[in-house]
């Protein structure tokens, strides 16, 4: 890996660090959900640099893909538990990174289990690891907990422009033999939960990734579609995003554009994950890069 990556790397790393250090600050019984996700989002952008993308404050039993949508009128109460998952970027060099905030103060096991899980499976990379290895260790974290790890959720590898590419890093001894490799950029990311240990899709979407460029019989999916390429590229992005600057498109508009777009192949959705049984989750995650007997970590 060149050594200018390296640091395009570390800077993404170290914003997405104090990102949420700043979430911590203002996410509060009675602050405004919507309010949270843009002045989130604005701190990184601050910094002068990319979302990798749009931030997550997924609440309770929604483990993942939780971000507000057009005029969210939500606001966090005082027995939310909090997933904030974010990621900055350097040019193409992208960060991922999350934390719980337990405003009701009465999910310490589940909190400690996913810290506890990631800590010690960042001691564990290594060039050769075996992933079957890293997800051995954080299902014996959680079970010393008394909860479960999800177990169709986990880390991922990280390339230039790709958030999760390559390798999936379980949260359990999924028997799967693939050997970490020096340079690598991955992701890992423990999920604890008092369910079953599984997520669904929910029925609410607010983020999508433009993937295609096939044709569309619409203006205004046509419109948006061009929008999407010049102000997002492939990157992922929230509905609320196009209402705020494509302001002259209703919400309904701009959703129906965006299913049209969908159905001809050239978007993918990300709907909000659910625990299966309604279990609260609680999330830990840190980007770090293989090096060696051991590992760069890009977040403090």
């Amino acid at each position: 890996m060149k050594d200018k990556d390296i640091e395009g790397l570390k800077e993404a790393g170290r914003a997405s660090s104090l990102a949420l250090e700043y979430a911590r600050s203002i996410i509060k019984e009675g602050a405004s959900m919507l309010d949270v996700a843009q002045r989130i989002e604005a701190f990184i952008k601050e910094k002068g640099l990319g979302l990798a993308f749009p931030v997550n404050l997924s609440v309770g039993s929604d483990a993942a893909h939780y971000t507000p949508g057009i005029g969210e009128k939500r606001e966090f109460t005082a027995k939310d538990l909090v997933k904030v998952d974010l990621g900055a970027r350097r040019g193409d060099l992208l960060n991922d990174c999350a934390s719980t905030i337990d405003l009701s103060g009465e999910h310490g096991k589940l909190v400690d289990a996913a810290n506890e899980a990631l800590e010690t499976a960042i001691n564990m990379v290594k060039n050769g690891r075996e992933v079957r290895e890293i997800g051995r260790e954080i299902e014996r974290i959680a079970d010393a907990h008394g909860v479960k790890p999800i177990r169709n959720l986990g880390g991922h590898g990280i390339t230039k422009t790709e958030l999760h590419a390559e390798i999936f890093i379980p949260n359990f001894d999924n028997g799967d033999s693939t050997a970490l490799e020096d340079g690598q950029v991955i992701a890992i990311e423990p999920f604890m939960t008092n369910g079953e240990g599984y997520v669904e899709d929910g029925e609410n979407v607010e983020i999508f990734q433009k993937t295609g460029s096939n044709p569309v019989r619409s203006r205004e999916a046509r419109e948006i579609a061009g929008f999407i390429d010049s102000s997002y590229g492939t990157y992922p992005f929230a509905v609320r995003w196009l209402g705020k600057e494509m302001g002259k498109l209703s919400e309904f508009g701009i959703r129906r554009a965006l299913a049209e777009l969908s159905a001809a192949g050239d978007m993918e959705q990300f709907p909000v994950l659910r625990e299966k049984k309604a279990g609260f989750v609680a999330q830990a995650e840190k980007t770090m890069v293989v090096d060696g007997d051991s590992c760069i970590v890009l977040n403090g």
